[in-house]
């Protein structure tokens, strides 16, 4: 089962509508385009991100998920002024 938000529905609607397949196979093409989409591209972790714009360091990536929000956006605040 996969649960959708409402915009996610009424584009599933749509296509369904365009294309006359059913949920279950406008669905299985998700990953196909998906791939296709991407092929050839690097995805960067979050980590890697924090990494490159120099915000990740052991204080700020130990800790609960909540508490590494937190600092993280902390640390933006302080480097960018955001």
């Amino acid at each position: 089962m996969v649960r959708l938000n409402d915009d996610a529905e009424a584009k599933l609607a749509a296509l369904r509508k365009q294309t006359g397949l059913s949920d279950s196979n406008v669905l299985k093409r998700g990953p196909d385009a998906l791939a296709k989409e991407t092929r050839g591209q690097s995805v960067e972790m979050p980590y890697e991100v924090f990494r490159r714009v120099q915000l990740a360091s052991n204080e700020n990536a130990a800790g609960s998920a909540a508490e590494v929000k937190a600092r993280i956006a902390n640390a933006i605040k302080n480097k960018y002024g955001r």
